[in-house]
């Protein structure tokens, strides 16, 4: 009885072990990553961006929002271009996800990405500093597509 007890205490200890080292071999991607938050919101041609800049406020994103509103979307503005991974975790509604040069133009747009992906992870065709979030169909419907230059607000 006595071994069977052990047996099972070392394989859960056997599975922590390797969760522990599956999480530290495969880190969150950098929009996860936990911080300080903070945003702001501009108008820009009669969209409203929402400019997160700091990781608590990227790593939330428009996760938990149940409603995006129209010619709205949250602009990640991170501190140099880089493969930034975003995934779907903790959304509950598909969105648009605009990435963007250093000029704002458009790279790439992944449309309507649904709420199930999670945990995929997207990136970007190149290394990028800026991304726009947006609820889904809204790149449609402004007529953005790739090459489309954005007149968003940038700050350095």
């Amino acid at each position: 009885m006595k071994s069977k007890y052990l047996l099972t205490g070392l394989a859960i200890l056997l599975a922590a072990l390797c969760l522990i080292a599956y999480v530290i071999g495969h880190p969150a991607p950098a929009a996860q990553m936990p911080s300080k938050t903070s945003t702001s919101t501009v108008e820009v041609s009669g969209f409203t961006y929402e400019i997160v800049t700091d990781s608590a406020a990227q790593q939330l994103g428009l996760g938990g929002r149940a409603d995006i509103p129209e010619k709205y979307g949250m602009l990640f503005i991170f501190p140099h271009d880089d493969m930034y991974g975003f995934w779907m975790k903790d959304m509950l509604v598909p969105i648009d996800m605009v990435w963007l040069s250093d000029t704002g133009t458009i790279l790439k747009i992944d449309s309507a990405i649904a709420t199930s992906t999670y945990p995929n992870v997207f990136y970007p065709p190149q290394p990028v500093r800026y991304v726009l979030e947006t609820r889904a169909g809204e790149s449609q419907r402004q007529g953005w597509e790739v090459g489309t230059e954005l007149s968003i607000p940038f700050t350095n």
